[in-house]
């Protein structure tokens, strides 16, 4: 998530795109592990379209509620796609 100037002109002339996420929570820490229903409850209540969510894969949290937030994101309508759809929309 740490950037400058410099850094996005020198992935632009390398022909790369710079993807950001726009929802983040404190998932890193694994001794400070918010219960499921509170992780659940803070992503939902953020979603927006096109979001792009940053989950840390070392989070028991996430693991145990990726079903259920998949879930919850398709019942809304959501759906998910890859970042080359995401850019080229």
């Amino acid at each position: 998530g740490t950037f400058d100037e410099m850094l996005l002109e020198n992935v632009c002339q390398l022909g790369y795109r710079t993807v950001f996420w726009s929802f983040a929570y404190a998932d890193w820490d694994n001794s400070k592990q918010i219960c499921k229903e509170t992780a659940l409850k803070k992503i939902l209540d953020n979603i927006h379209n096109g979001e792009v969510i940053l989950l840390h894969p070392t989070s028991e949290t996430n693991a145990a509620i990726m079903s259920n937030l998949i879930k919850a994101l398709k019942e809304e309508g959501f759906r998910f796609g890859n970042l080359d759809e995401l850019c080229n929309s």
